[in-house]
């Protein structure tokens, strides 16, 4: 009996031992090894989208601090990110090299609603991760259909419910014009702001008028939506068609409420080529903190972020909110690496990705968390409204989502 014990003890001993090895080895994907984790992005450099170009800049500047520190998990990280020019054709292009010929083990905040509808099949026949696309379109935020896409940001389709619920309930009277962009970036605007009027919209929405992202300018639909009567102006544009559309309707005298979408919030790209005058009293949103803000300017993260940009992002204006975004994102990629361990899988990274629960990551607003499960590919809901007085973003209210 004796001998039956100590033989079922060494068995135990050496299952525990072949376990405890089994745990302990590396488990790698593409574009890993014990020194390096590899990464693709494409981001518009140029292009009509080039304003976002500073995301990718900020991104590049984290991992470089990080880098500098000793790496995630001892691993040093490469983000080859190339410039697309915000045109699918070589966005393919340039995901199909980056997969194919670089062997990145993911795809990180690749940018554009459009742009990332070019690849969006092609990486999920691919197994790749789409992580963190850098677009709030509700179609990346599919994980029974798409489980290798996910998103980051608030989708599109919340933030103009939350908008158009806001108007319905401070100016009911209202008169609304939408600008959108005509492709799915713009559209999902559209939807959520026909959602967000419920059976308002047939009194309140008087005209949606759409523009392509390669034209000139919005003159023209700017002019055409002042002719319907709106008293209220919503723009689903990007930066540069938003810049143009706040300075054209002060070149008219046309004194509408405008209301824009988070994505063309930046001052220094779209708020100063539109003039500040122009643009005080404009009213957008936010889920990540305003280094401008004088009620944040003893708070630690936003003290640190300075500190990183001054030292790592010296050419940008370091309270533009493009690279306050992309600070933010890059540090919760940070996160769902050194969840990783030295399972740097794309299976794993997928997996980690969709198991945060009151994830806190650095920029974002007081109460704003990140949590996502197998069924859940939407990390960020929560949304603050802000105005413009001229000089910076002034929040106001609570946090809303849909």
């Amino acid at each position: 009996m004796f001998a039956s014990f100590i033989r079922r003890l060494a068995f135990l001993v050496a299952f525990g031992l072949a376990a405890a090895t089994a745990f302990a080895q590396k488990n790698y994907g593409p574009g890993v090894t014990d020194t390096e984790i590899k990464l693709g992005q494409t981001m518009p450099y140029s292009g009509p989208a080039s304003a976002f170009g500073l995301i990718g800049k900020a991104q590049t500047a984290v991992f470089a601090k990080v880098n500098g520190e000793g790496g995630v998990n001892g691993r040093k990280i490469r983000l080859i990110s190339l410039d697309d020019g915000y045109a699918p054709p070589k966005t393919v292009e340039m995901t199909r090299k980056l997969v194919e010929e670089e062997q990145v083990l993911l795809m990180f905040q690749s940018l554009g609603t459009a742009p990332q509808t070019a690849v969006h099949k092609y990486l999920n026949s691919k197994k790749v991760p789409q992580l963190f696309v850098a677009s709030g379109a509700m179609k990346f935020a599919d994980p029974t259909n798409n489980p290798w896409t996910m998103i980051w940001q608030p989708p599109f389709q919340h933030e103009a419910h939350v908008m158009a619920k806001y108007i319905r309930r401070s100016a009911p009277q209202a008169k609304v014009g939408v600008l959108y962009q005509n492709d799915d970036y713009g559209k999902d605007i559209l939807i959520g702001i026909r959602e967000g009027f419920g059976e308002a919209r047939a009194s309140m929405l008087v005209a949606e008028v759409s523009y392509e992202i390669s034209d000139p300018s919005v003159d023209s639909q700017i002019i055409s939506l002042q002719a319907s009567g709106a008293d209220t102006l919503m723009l689903g544009t990007t930066p540069k068609a938003a810049a143009q559309a706040i300075r054209k309707v002060a070149a008219t005298g046309w004194k509408p409420t405008i209301y824009m979408t988070y994505a063309s919030t930046s001052v220094e790209l779209v708020l100063k080529p539109a003039g500040f005058d122009n643009a005080k009293g404009v009213i957008s949103s936010a889920y990540i903190k305003d280094p401008s803000d004088p009620a944040l300017k003893d708070d630690p993260e936003v003290q640190a972020y300075l500190a990183w940009a001054k030292k790592y992002l010296p050419e940008a204006n370091p309270v533009d909110l493009y690279a306050v975004y992309g600070y933010a994102n890059a540090h919760t990629l940070l996160h769902v690496l050194r969840q990783c361990g030295d399972d740097l899988t794309r299976d794993n990274v997928m997996r980690q990705a969709a198991g945060m629960k009151d994830v806190v990551t650095p920029m974002l607003l007081a109460g704003v968390k990140l949590n996502t499960s197998p069924t859940d590919y939407l990390p960020l809901e929560q949304l603050q409204l802000m105005r413009f007085d001229g000089t910076r973003w002034v929040r106001f209210g609570e946090l809303l989502s849909r």
